[in-house]
């Protein structure tokens, strides 16, 4: 990763307008193109230095529902078990904790029935039992975390 990619990961944590051309500003910045800036953020995809890229929806205003779901996963199993869980669309991320229930993800979806049938899915994929944790208020926190 070379100081570019480290200036574009620190801006695109600011956030991106909503516009016709979202990348023109920071290409901009960067004095770069604009499909420079997306080509780079391909890269980082492409590298895993980036997990994910998109936009972040408020699904509950939607109508929808995000859960915070857990399991307990034996460590010779954990690997076999975020492939299959992370493998769900619905599933926006997935992380280990040392604790008992040591896989947590955040399933997001359209409806509560959704929701209830996608956590299904996962416990019978599994083999394991899924605790569900469904979001009663949200809080923002405004995470950044400088490259």
């Amino acid at each position: 990763m070379d100081a570019m990619d480290r200036l574009l990961l620190n801006r695109l944590q600011e956030g991106i307008s909503l516009e016709r051309h979202p990348f023109r500003k920071i290409a901009t910045e960067a004095n770069l193109t604009e499909s420079e800036i997306v080509q780079r953020i391909q890269a980082l995809l492409d590298k895993g230095l980036l997990s994910r890229f998109g936009p972040m929806y408020n699904v509950d205003r939607m109508g929808g529902l995000f859960v915070l779901a857990a399991l307990s996963v034996p460590v010779d199993e954990y690997d076999r078990v975020t492939a299959i869980v992370n493998a769900f669309p619905e599933v926006a991320h997935n992380y280990e904790r040392s604790h008992t229930l040591n896989m947590w993800f955040v399933v997001a979806t359209e409806t509560r029935e959704q929701a209830e049938h996608t956590l299904s899915r996962i416990e019978q994929a599994t083999g394991y039992k899924v605790f569900a944790f469904p979001k009663l208020k949200e809080f923002f926190i405004g995470l950044y975390l400088p490259v």
